[in-house]
């Protein structure tokens, strides 16, 4: 069954949360052995969106009940593993969960930033078609393919943002790892050197690049924040959450989705040691 893409959305929208993935820390303490950047759940939220935290190591069970009561998931940029570790492990139960969903009618996205587009690529091809590269620390314009023409993640943009993405350095890159060979993965359409959208039925994204922190971290000067750059981070989290929009699954009862809302955790300022300004600790 394909995905209906042309579904009408304009008197039915799904407000249910979306989901952001949490890895490990790097040095774990009691009740802080997973964290999640506040800016990718500000990313979401700037959107008109509510987060729920997701969480390394539940049952798989535990996975599909979740999976059934948000509207998408957010797969964030870190540090860890994508081929044996907790966030490798709940990344492709949702992955597994969202590609049947998908081909049985349920729409229901799935986004990738930095670590978490390296994830997919691995997830889709089963094996790692990552290269080294000196990305790291660097905003670079995009190089856009010709697909860029009828994608869904840019066919909303202002033509002059379009024009400053592809001339202006407005993406902030924090990679070592690239996808440098683009025709090994062929599950996917790309739409410049540092972007891919879904080539066939599903609405599965990713970034290498950073579209959250030109908006929302403040800790590096190589991070762009020009009128161009925020614009940048809004358009492209107006478009995730409006793919979610599409999906209809919600919590059995609101006492339910209230306890799993991020609201229930407390950031903390990190940014006088870390490239996040704030972190959530699980």
């Amino acid at each position: 069954m394909h995905v209906r893409e042309d579904l009408d959305i304009s008197c039915l929208t799904s407000s249910s949360p979306k989901g952001v993935l949490a890895q490990e820390v790097f040095s774990p303490k009691p009740n802080q052995t997973a964290y999640i950047a506040a800016s990718y759940v500000k990313f979401l939220e700037a959107a008109g969106a509510r987060v729920v935290p997701v969480m390394i190591n539940m049952t798989m069970e535990e996975y599909k009940t979740l999976f059934s009561s948000i509207n998408g998931v957010l797969y964030p940029g870190g540090g860890v593993s994508i081929i044996s570790s907790g966030y490798q492990r709940a990344a492709k139960a949702f992955y597994d969960l969202a590609i049947e969903a998908n081909k049985q009618g349920d729409y229901f996205p799935v986004w990738g930033t930095c670590l978490g587009f390296e994830q997919l690529m691995y997830l889709t091809s089963g094996k790692s078609l990552l290269s080294f590269t000196n990305t790291s620390g660097i905003a670079l314009p995009l190089n856009f393919t010709e697909d860029v023409k009828g994608s869904r993640m840019f066919k909303a943009f202002p033509p002059e943002l379009m024009r400053a993405l592809s001339s202006e350095p407005l993406t902030e890159n924090s990679h070592h790892w690239s996808l440098a060979t683009l025709d090994s993965c062929h599950d996917y359409r790309f739409l410049s050197s540092l972007t891919s959208d879904p080539a066939y039925n599903y609405p599965i994204y990713g970034t290498q690049w950073h579209p959250e922190k030109n908006a929302f971290e403040w800790s590096r000067p190589y991070i762009p924040h020009s009128p161009s750059a925020v614009r940048t981070t809004f358009h492209m989290a107006e478009f995730f959450v409006g793919e979610a929009r599409k999906n209809f699954h919600k919590f059995p009862s609101k006492e339910e989705e209230d306890k799993a809302l991020i609201y229930n955790y407390n950031p903390v300022y990190t940014g006088a040691e870390s490239a996040f300004e704030q972190i959530y600790l699980f």
